[in-house]
């Protein structure tokens, strides 16, 4: 699947989510190319070193932060998704039909 190259269509896709929305590991993982491969997403982004890359916008398709190796992630992931103005409800869960990013799909392109 190319590493670097994946990883760089991964970043990309990531750079497009606005302030206030989140996307899934899938959908991020469709948008890069990357089929189903989901759990590459997750991989690219415990890898980044870019902090201005906004890795705290994707979250698992059940609307919840993804549990990690250090709990302190998943508490800064939570508290910069609630500074954008994402409320997280019952059982910490994210309504995706209200926060997910439905990026435009741009037509004559060529894509």
């Amino acid at each position: 699947m190319g590493g670097r190259d994946a990883r760089a269509r991964i970043y990309a896709a990531v750079r497009r989510i606005p302030r206030g929305r989140v996307a899934t590991y899938g959908q991020i993982a469709e948008m890069a190319g990357l089929g189903r491969h989901a759990r590459l997403v997750g991989y690219a982004l415990a890898a980044i070193r870019e902090q201005r890359l906004p890795w705290h916008r994707v979250i698992n398709a059940r609307g919840e932060v993804s549990p990690r190796a250090r709990s302190e992630g998943q508490h800064e992931q939570r508290a910069r998704l609630e500074a954008e103005g994402i409320v997280f409800g019952p059982g910490g869960r994210v309504d995706l039909g209200r926060y997910r990013w439905r990026p435009r799909v741009q037509s004559g392109d060529g894509d």
